[in-house]
């Protein structure tokens, strides 16, 4: 389907206006250059959040395994963003419009996943959702911010997948150019209306230690987007582990916990780490970040767990740099000097 015959009108719900206006350059409507004095002067909005702390206005590129339940997170968070409410149970968002391309889903089961979230609750109406759409380069650019015109206040456009409007790469092109264009045309819709578009995307088979290297394809994609999370497995208390990185956003780990029964993702409460190691882990970092320098004998005493236990554990934390060794007793990374 190319973008002559098809019509963006199918992605409308929301009441009738004059025709609407196609893209037109950011530069045309966005002042690009200043003096250096002039900069200084100028007074900038803070960036629109759709999930304060994890969604920036920007290009969001949201990877994981497969199956991991990259789709669930998406959905719940278009669904709270349309909403109003709490994000992932605990996040407090301002409600506005949203674009949903479920491009690898049918309606039915869009309802099927919908009706399980939502449970008594009812849909809002100013969730859009769609199962195709033009490529970026071949129309889809178009119809996306005609649905922005038409809906007041959009806050935010979910593209799952992006493999199926990337679009096709021009000839002789590096994959690191052609990676970064591709990702340049969704940018350029964030940025003209300010909006938060995520990317869903896919992680590479091979793990690694820097969550920013597991995006499949070249550093083009993350190089290209204002934030890259992603979404990883867990152990311990948590489901997942959502990393997250980008310009206006401070990088950070949140622990998640995956509900079946609902379909729904939940935010846990405290650092990552404290959900995704085991029990006497947990007793032991947390009593050593309320008691830095603290030693082996002080942390048994106040824990109550067995001392050859906490000097086995406490040593073996160390090497995981999930403690550093400090006079004698232990801190937590970044901690009072403690370095990893």
């Amino acid at each position: 389907m190319n973008a002559t015959t098809y019509d963006p009108s199918n992605l409308y719900t929301a009441q009738s206006t004059p025709e609407p206006r196609p893209l037109q350059p950011a530069q045309q409507r966005i002042r690009t250059a200043w003096t250096a004095d002039e900069l200084m002067a100028t007074e900038f909005p803070e960036p629109r959040w759709a999930v304060p702390g994890i969604i920036s206005e920007g290009v969001n590129l949201l990877c994981g395994p497969p199956k991991v339940g990259k789709s669930w997170l998406s959905l719940g968070l278009a669904l709270s963003v349309a909403a109003g409410g709490q994000a992932m149970e605990s996040v407090p968002v301002d409600g506005g419009p949203v674009l949903y391309l479920a491009l690898e889903d049918t309606a039915r089961r869009l309802q099927t996943r919908m009706r399980k979230m939502l449970g008594d609750r009812r849909a809002p109406a100013t969730l859009t959702l769609a199962t195709s759409c033009p490529t970026l380069p071949q129309g889809g650019s178009e119809a996306i911010s005609q649905w922005i015109e038409r809906n007041d206040n959009a806050r935010m456009v979910v593209i799952d997948v992006f493999a199926k409007m990337r679009g096709l790469s021009a000839p002789g092109m590096s994959a690191y150019d052609a990676d970064y264009a591709a990702v340049g045309h969704a940018k350029r819709i964030a940025d003209h209306y300010g909006i938060a578009v995520v990317l869903v995307h896919h992680v590479r088979k091979a793990g690694s230690d820097d969550f920013l290297a597991e995006v499949s394809g070249t550093n083009g994609l993350a190089g290209a987007a204002d934030a890259t999370l992603v979404l990883k497995r867990s152990r311990g208390q948590a489901d997942g582990v959502l990393h997250v990185t980008g310009r206006d956003v401070d990088e950070t780990e949140y622990a998640l916990r995956f509900e079946a029964e609902t379909g729904a993702w939940h935010l846990l409460d405290g650092p990552a780490e404290d959900h995704t190691i085991g029990d006497t882990r947990v007793m032991i970092l947390r009593y050593v970040r309320d008691h830095p320098g603290a030693k082996p004998k002080e942390i048994t005493e106040a824990t109550g767990l067995d001392a050859a236990l906490v000097r086995q554990t406490c040593s073996r934390m160390a090497n995981d740099v999930q403690l550093v060794r400090r006079s004698g007793g232990y801190v937590v990374p970044g901690q009072n000097g403690g370095r990893a």
